[in-house]
């Protein structure tokens, strides 16, 4: 039997930080660039000498390092929710915070814990989130430039220059979203499975072309098995209560743990639909009732959304107000 070798990896922007123990147990760390370059070293480290490997890390990063582990046939790869790497972390009473740390923690927990294997998405599935992430990119850079035109209503008037500037730039922004939308379109029209998402998800009124796009592109690449409570975690939506004893009883909040373009994609829709969608709309208001905080009843609506929207493309159905909440129906 092939010896087996153990790394937990921290990934940041521009460094990979691993911790590897050997068959014998002996703990070797590793400080390698966060390029390809660098994937190929620790492919390469890790299965030196013919032997296999299990390695760990976070979901939070890019699928490049995770895709050249998964695709290299001598290493298996885990790939966990932050959150449950960080309570595992705290159960081992670890608690400093730094890369090394981390790296450390994963390697005891692909080490302790039953292990999952992940398997990487398709490359189309990829390629839409590439492509909706530059979407998200390119609008967040639109807000800006629209936000810098308007707060010369307030302020001290922009140079003719520098507004026909902005206004040139806004065009052109404009023009490169569309083709963006226009390609991802285009990709998922012509993958079945990927068009009929859609149209699922285009069926919950609020939900318009582009959100549902935005949307689906971090949802796809998600494994199938994944349940919708999973779903939320790794959204960072699930709520974390903080009582001790009977004298600090902290309010409720969202853990944030997890990928904040998920979030992000929901907010939109999640407001849209309780504007637009009579079921979604009356469950706002009935929190709203129950003294929720606005922000805190819109933060109640994404989190129900991505449960509907995980059995809606599960079953294959489109959206059913009704199964989101009940409206009350007036007795003759």
């Amino acid at each position: 039997m092939q010896e087996l070798q153990l790394a937990g990896i921290d990934v940041s922007a521009r460094q990979l930080l691993v911790q590897v123990r050997n068959p014998q147990g002996a703990i070797q760390q590793l400080d390698l660039p966060n390029t390809e370059a660098g994937h190929r070293q620790l492919c390469k480290l890790l299965t030196q000498r013919g032997r296999r490997a299990r390695a760990c890390l976070e979901s939070t990063g890019t699928y490049s390092l995770d895709i050249a582990l998964a695709e290299h046939p001598g290493i298996e790869l885990m790939v966990v929710n932050p959150r449950a790497a960080r309570d595992f972390a705290k159960a081992f009473l670890h608690r400093s915070k730094t890369d090394a740390v981390d790296a450390l923690v994963l390697l005891e927990f692909v080490q302790r814990m039953p292990f999952q294997p992940w398997q990487p998405p398709s490359p189309e599935r990829l390629q839409l989130r590439a492509l909706a992430r530059r979407i998200g990119s390119l609008t967040q850079m639109s807000v800006e430039e629209k936000n810098r035109l308007h707060a010369t209503e307030f302020g001290q008037p922009l140079h003719k220059d520098v507004r026909k500037d902005i206004q040139a730039h806004l065009r052109q922004l404009q023009r490169r979203l569309e083709k963006l939308e226009e390609s991802a379109v285009d990709l998922i029209w012509a993958n079945p499975e990927l068009r009929q998402a859609l149209l699922h998800l285009t069926s919950i009124k609020g939900i318009g072309r582009l959100s549902a796009i935005l949307l689906l592109a971090e949802i796809c690449v998600l494994p199938k098995d994944m349940t919708d409570r999973q779903w939320v975690a790794h959204a960072g939506l699930d709520p974390r209560h903080h009582e001790s004893g009977s004298s600090v009883h902290k309010p409720q909040r969202i853990s944030r743990t997890g990928n904040p373009r998920l979030r992000s994609a929901l907010y939109m829709p999640a407001l849209s639909a309780a504007q637009h969608e009579p079921n979604i709309r009356a469950y706002y208001q009935k929190l709203l009732a129950r003294g929720k905080l606005p922000m805190q009843a819109l933060v109640a609506i994404m989190r129900k959304l991505l449960h509907s929207i995980h059995a809606m493309l599960r079953d294959q159905v489109d959206f059913d107000g009704q199964k989101f909440f009940a409206l009350e129906t007036p007795t003759s």
